[in-house]
């Protein structure tokens, strides 16, 4: 197996063995397949068929579905962690997606780019354009993501909500950094919630 990203890592070493699973926006299924070894009943959805294929030829329970749109088919509780991985940022209504993922799992993971991390700050302020990182390697006009969230924007909207922050990681690079001024120094951010 391939070796997982460090988000996905943090997450799979934080769900409960024999836990029931949902990944949304699952990818190629890396996570998934690291929860079923641990025990997981785990099951994803995708978005983008090509990837719904190659996990299902990996013997891997994944639908085809889009989540803005088919988390509400799935009925409230049914499963003990939802997970979002690197995709918050590409929903139409995050919002609502977030609302989704804790009404049908007792808790939810997610990770994102944050877009406050100080080299992004200075090519916007050097260069005057969006910048091009390693998490978001593509330019503006071709990148998947619509809302362009911090740390900081994230925290204030899970406050407002009246949503639990359990747990929180942050990288810098691959590795963990603390929370301290973590808007400004980590790359990425994983959450663990439950309302």
């Amino acid at each position: 197996m391939n070796e997982l990203r460090p988000d996905l890592a943090i997450i799979a070493e934080n769900v409960a063995p024999g836990a029931r699973v949902l990944d949304v926006g699952c990818g190629d299924g890396s996570l998934l397949a690291a929860l079923r070894d641990k025990g997981c009943d785990a099951r994803g959805m995708e978005i983008d068929p090509h990837n719904v294929a190659e996990c299902v030829a990996r013997g891997l329970s994944v639908i085809q579905g889009d989540a803005d749109a088919d988390l509400s088919f799935y009925p409230d509780r049914s499963f003990d962690y939802a997970i979002l991985s690197q995709t918050l940022q590409t929903t139409k209504r995050p919002d609502l997606v977030l609302d989704e993922l804790l009404r049908i799992g007792g808790k939810a993971f997610v990770s994102f780019p944050n877009f406050a991390h100080w080299r992004v700050r200075v090519s916007l302020l050097w260069n005057g354009r969006m910048p091009v990182t390693r998490l978001v390697p593509v330019a503006w006009y071709e990148t998947p993501n619509i809302h362009h969230l911090t740390i900081n924007d994230f925290r204030a909207h899970v406050r407002e909500r009246g949503i639990t922050v359990e747990q929180a990681w942050f990288l810098k690079g691959d590795r963990l950094t603390s929370a301290a001024a973590a808007n400004f120094r980590a790359e990425q951010a994983v959450f663990l919630i439950s309302k």
